[in-house]
């Protein structure tokens, strides 16, 4: 039964995020998923939970819905729907509504499950994928790759952080570079490390060629 709402969830969001063009795709929720699977086996939580959660986290991400609220409410009746129990459904929406890190704003997690899917989540933000996901958003919101003229932004609001002026470029510092020492679980931590690494291998070398083109 479990596993088949689990597959039914995927279908769902993979149908509503097909063409979705900011780097929170099907494909980003399905790795996310993977990760979810991986790190939860090892610190033996709730995986029916910690699927559920990892599958739909982006269906109320402020960054590709115009209303957390009603998407929550979307969300908790797709579930009720599907028959999941009212403690579960508590639980994944929780996940969900505490997860994001909104510009270091995020709220703290309530669960070892909630923490799961963060570092699942926070993983893909990072490494070769995670550059490529930043072009992309930055891309879709008509960011600049780089702007000397922007300061790294140390502490922001919610709403700053999302609609502040910056570049992809900044955004690494203000967020990507930081997620290495801000994962939960130890399986993440060991994850994130080369991915952290490839980051600082890319903006050393982002650098290098921007100043060659900058001095002629």
């Amino acid at each position: 039964m479990n596993e088949e709402i689990v597959l039914s969830a995927a279908e769902m969001v993979r149908e509503k995020l097909e063409n979705e063009g900011s780097g929170h795709d099907w494909f980003h929720i399905e790795r996310v998923w993977k990760n979810a699977i991986k790190i939860g086996r090892t610190e033996k939580v709730d995986m029916f939970v910690v699927q559920l959660a990892a599958l739909l986290h982006d269906l109320a991400d402020d960054k590709i819905v115009t209303s957390e609220e009603e998407s929550i409410s979307e969300i908790n009746y797709w579930l009720e729907g599907e028959g999941v129990p009212a403690g579960v459904i508590e639980k994944v929406l929780m996940i969900i509504q505490t997860m994001s890190y909104k510009g270091g704003n995020g709220r703290s997690l309530g669960s070892l499950e909630a923490k799961v899917v963060q570092d699942a989540d926070r993983l893909d933000a990072i490494g070769a994928i995670g550059i490529a996901r930043a072009f992309t958003y930055g891309g879709s919101k008509g960011q600049p790759i780089f702007d000397p003229q922007y300061e790294v932004r140390e502490e922001m609001t919610k709403e700053e952080y999302r609609n502040g002026k910056t570049s992809t470029v900044h955004h690494f510092y203000e967020k990507l570079l930081k997620l290495k020492d801000l994962m939960n679980t130890e399986s993440a931590i060991q994850m994130a490390q080369e991915r952290h690494q490839f980051m600082e291998q890319y903006l050393e070398e982002f650098f290098k060629e921007y100043m060659l083109e900058a001095d002629e």
